[in-house]
């Protein structure tokens, strides 16, 4: 048995598929050329990061997902790098097949992942691309899950919402009404009603978008 070397245990991480692959780039051709050392040297790529320009790409990215490397693109909502030329990526890879997510690297932009998931789904469907909106959330909850390895964890919002509805279900059942936390602090007050008349942030994406000629 050859003897341990420490240096290279990332490396035999990487290989046997323990370490998700994350890589930072931008650039079509970068990607591609990603996409062809994974495939040589026979490891799996998680995510690109950025790839602002995966669209041009994307029918490899898909491909090697069939491929069993699962990469696709993961967009900096807020950065201010992210032009308006490419806020149709993210519906374009999804469109394709890949695996797309939206993030941020700033502590407040990431507190504005559903606006930028609402702008994303907007521009993909003024272009004509059918983006739902349950493919525009898990750009921000499941698909980013998946990418970090944590889903089986964290599940996505539609499982946990099943699971709640059946735990209401079975309470129901037994005659308990269950009661929201807060739900006496909120009841009757002005700024909840005032609350409840504002759009969603989906909803004004599909305005938006009724607007566009």
């Amino acid at each position: 048995m050859p003897p341990v070397d420490l240096r290279l245990e990332t490396l035999a991480g990487v290989l046997h598929g323990d370490v998700l692959v994350q890589i930072h780039c931008y650039k079509a051709s970068d990607m591609a050329e990603m996409v062809a050392v994974a495939d040589e040297s026979g490891f799996k790529i998680r995510s690109f990061h950025h790839a602002l320009e995966a669209y041009k790409i994307r029918d490899l990215l898909a491909g090697a997902r069939d491929r069993d490397q699962h990469p696709g693109p993961t967009g900096g909502g807020s950065s201010s790098r992210r032009s308006m030329a490419f806020r149709r990526n993210t519906a374009l890879v999804t469109q394709q097949g890949g695996r797309a997510t939206i993030h941020s690297d700033s502590a407040i932009g990431i507190q504005r992942l559903n606006q930028d998931a609402a702008k994303a789904m907007a521009a993909g469907r003024a272009a004509g691309i059918a983006i739902s909106d349950d493919q525009a959330l898990r750009w921000v909850t499941a698909n980013p899950a998946w990418v970090l390895g944590i889903d089986d964890i964290t599940r996505d919002a539609r499982a946990r919402q099943a699971r709640r509805r059946r735990g209401v279900e079975r309470l129901a059942a037994l005659g308990v009404q269950p009661r929201r936390a807060g739900d006496r602090r909120r009841r009757g007050s002005p700024m909840t009603a005032a609350r409840a008349r504002l759009p969603a942030d989906f909803e004004l994406a599909n305005s938006a978008t009724q607007r566009v000629p």
